[in-house]
């Protein structure tokens, strides 16, 4: 089992920045991959970004060049720095371990708007 927690959400204006963390705890052992997800309003939920042990990442098209992932393997840590937000941006943003049955935290709110 693997338990993950969001924090880091909150209302900025647009061309703002905001920075997202993700605390896994539990079997943190087994974890190779690390992804943000969002969740708009209506809409289904979508791939941000992912990082794989060693430091590969991947991006949403929407995203590349404003948001970057990273990962503190001491502290069990994720994170998406999130630069130059738009409103488009807005969304509930979960953290995810793909497995079996993909581990998901709680979900942070992002509010981008003047």
């Amino acid at each position: 089992q693997v338990q993950l927690v969001e924090s880091g959400g909150g209302l900025v204006q647009p061309g703002g920045s905001l920075r997202l963390s993700c605390a896994a705890s539990g079997s943190i052992f087994s974890i190779n991959t690390m992804a943000w997800y969002r969740q708009a309003p209506g809409k289904k939920r979508e791939f941000v970004a992912r990082i794989i042990t060693g430091g590969s990442t991947n991006y949403a098209d929407s995203v590349k060049g404003r948001f970057t992932i990273s990962r503190d393997n001491a502290k069990n840590t994720v994170y998406l720095q999130m630069n130059s937000l738009k409103p488009e941006d807005t969304a509930v943003y979960y953290c995810n371990v793909p497995a079996i049955i993909d581990y998901w935290g709680q979900g942070t709110q992002v509010t981008v708007s003047s």
